[in-house]
């Protein structure tokens, strides 16, 4: 046995001890750290080749893991830009130059530009919705952009599709051609009417008069107008004939629309776009003239008050008319060793050759965790479990400078035999 090679195990042990004592320190000092995942120190036995009748000490190596895929506790807050993944998934975000990371720190808050940042400086990385759904690229990042959410615009949005349902009276009377609203005569008789908003292209509104005619068994006339062309009682005659006129057929075994029958109509709105008006959910039962659903897209010149998340990570900006609009949506990323990611500065991680390929998915779906809104995951450091790690990486260290101090000892010896 070498007394060097005694000195060498004693210093090897004192500097896995010291890594240990350092990984503590930094869960210590994270344990108020939206996201962070703790770390731990692994150690490993490192042994010489002994020959027979000596032996030669090795020493000790450590490995550094880190415990990501460990759920830290839910925090919930009064801000609607926090989120929190409960279960798989990462957040995608990007720095300055645009190169992505994967985090599970949410507290995001619009920096100067309206880019929502979490405290890192990172951005929070989503799909626009600007041309509908997103093409998603599920084995790389491709086509995310900082979500914004400010707009210093007024937008108005002209109305293009719309839902109305309704029941009909099915022992409504029947009225004979020629006095119908569809005639747009003086006194023009109809079972049922209701006025719905819809907005043109500069985003004034449009009130539609849509009217109910009883014209034969199980037959129902659907007739709309534009209400500024109300004659001037505000009904009939209009100024200009109905916008459509369509026939609806019921069946009389179930009170639904027939299959053969129009389910809605398709009109333009004046000085707007081309609407389309489902009436698919229209019924003729014995009972009264009741809506049940009367909903017109668009919105008039507003501006953005806030913004909301929802569950599946869709963003929302909130107008002041109360209008919502879809503008982002926030996926999620996976790995399939995220204990293996690589730790970068700014509580974020990197994708290496030990954690696998990224996935993308949206929250919910394909394996990913649900996203909480008005929420963070905190830090999943026990200061218990710490302190206990510190004093038994503190007593280790000692013990192992008290064979490096025997090492010493025994080295002196040797030298001083001579004299």
């Amino acid at each position: 046995m070498s007394i060097y090679g005694t000195m060498r195990t004693g210093v090897s042990g004192m500097a896995a001890q010291a890594n240990r004592i350092g990984v503590v320190a930094d869960n210590m000092a994270n344990v108020n750290t939206t996201g962070y995942k703790r770390s731990s120190t692994q150690f490993s036995s490192f042994i010489l080749n002994s020959q027979a009748g000596s032996y030669n000490s090795g020493g000790v190596e450590t490995d550094i893991r880190q415990h990501v895929t460990q759920q830290g506790a839910m925090q919930y807050t009064t801000s609607t830009t926090d989120l929190a993944v409960n279960g798989n998934g990462f957040f995608v975000v990007s720095d300055a130059g645009g190169t992505p990371f994967l985090t599970r720190a949410g507290s995001f808050v619009p920096d100067g530009e309206g880019n929502l940042i979490n405290a890192g400086g990172f951005q929070l990385m989503g799909y626009p919705l600007a041309d509908g759904d997103p093409d998603v690229v599920v084995n790389a990042m491709a086509g995310l952009e900082p979500v914004n959410i400010t707009q210093n615009a007024l937008e108005a949005t002209p109305s293009t599709e719309g839902i109305f349902g309704a029941n009909l009276p099915s022992n409504a009377n029947i009225v004979p051609a020629g006095s119908l609203p569809s005639d747009n005569v003086p006194g023009s008789v109809f079972e049922a009417k209701s006025s719905l908003v819809a907005y043109d292209n500069l985003g004034n509104e449009v009130v539609l008069d849509v009217y109910f005619t009883k014209t034969a068994a199980n037959e129902w006339e659907v007739s709309v107008f534009d209400q500024a062309e109300a004659g001037p009682g505000g009904g009939f005659p209009y100024g200009a004939g109905p916008l459509d006129t369509q026939t609806l057929v019921f069946d009389p075994a179930n009170g639904r629309l027939d299959g053969a029958s129009p389910d809605g109509l398709n009109f333009a709105v004046p000085d707007g776009q081309a609407l389309e008006l489902d009436l698919s959910a229209m019924t003729q039962v014995a009972a009264d003239y009741t809506v049940m659903r009367a909903d017109v897209n668009g919105n008039a010149p507003s501006a953005v008050r806030g913004v909301e998340f929802s569950s599946d990570g869709t963003l929302y900006a909130v107008f002041e008319n109360g209008d919502r609009r879809a503008t982002h949506r926030v996926p999620l990323a996976d790995v399939r060793s995220p204990d293996n990611l690589i730790a970068t500065a700014g509580n974020v991680f990197s994708v290496g050759i030990d954690s696998g390929d990224v996935t993308m998915g949206f929250p919910g779906e394909g394996g990913m965790g649900s996203m909480v809104t008005s929420a963070v995951e905190q830090s999943n450091v026990d200061l218990a479990d710490e302190l206990t790690n510190m004093i038994e990486a503190q007593r280790g260290y000692q013990a192992n400078s008290k064979v490096f101090q025997t090492g010493s000892d025994l080295l002196e010896v040797l030298v001083n035999l001579k004299r």
